[in-house]
């Protein structure tokens, strides 16, 4: 059952990439996290190697975005109107691991997402056209709902991205990630940098 898009999380702290990569956030991020959150590879893929399932994709909602949302990353704006807003939990096994946002042009997702319930990772590749993924920043977000369903306590991990194609914004994307990833990763010191800005 399709259901209504959730309110986007909250960050309790974020920073741009630059920064983060250069130092200038109080905290180092641990090498496995730094490649989860900050490397240019399919997140999809990346969970799918590190539990040993398929990533299933299951569809929240798909929605026309009236407005700009006060909580949406500022590059929607390169973005051309109208904008759909679809959001996705994905699944390796039994454990949810991940949820997901994407910002649309209207044309560019009836274009790129045919079958909604397919990483978009899967949807954007298919023919083996070329895309370029830029990481512009990381976040600590927290919702009670991301807790209901990851069945642990904030804050998350959250990245946001866009895909480019022939030097053109395709979608923005942001990801938050299960603390259930420390079990392969090992600590990613959210709690430790949430707890630097209380």
């Amino acid at each position: 059952m399709i259901k209504a898009l959730f309110s986007s999380p909250e960050p309790v702290w974020e920073a741009l990439t630059s920064s983060v990569l250069s130092g200038k956030v109080p905290i180092k991020l641990p090498g496995s996290w730094q490649l989860m959150l900050l490397g240019d590879g399919s997140p999809t893929r990346h969970l799918s190697l590190l539990t040993g399932h398929e990533v299933k994709i299951e569809l929240i909602a798909m929605e026309l975005e009236p407005k700009h949302s006060r909580a949406a990353p500022d590059e929607i704006l390169e973005l051309k109107s109208p904008l759909l807003r679809r959001q996705v939990w994905l699944q390796c096994g039994s454990q949810t691991l991940a949820w997901a946002e994407s910002w649309w042009n209207k044309q560019e997702a009836e274009q790129h997402l045919k079958n909604k319930n397919q990483p978009i990772w899967q949807s954007l590749t298919q023919g083996r056209s070329e895309l370029f993924r830029e990481v512009d920043g990381l976040a600590l977000v927290n919702a009670k709902w991301l807790e209901n369903k990851f069945q642990l306590e904030g804050p998350f991990w959250s990245r946001h991205y866009r895909f480019f194609r022939k030097e053109r914004e395709l979608t923005v994307i942001r990801e938050v990630f299960s603390p259930q990833l420390e079990n392969w990763l090992g600590d990613s010191l959210r709690k430790q940098l949430n707890s630097s800005k209380n």
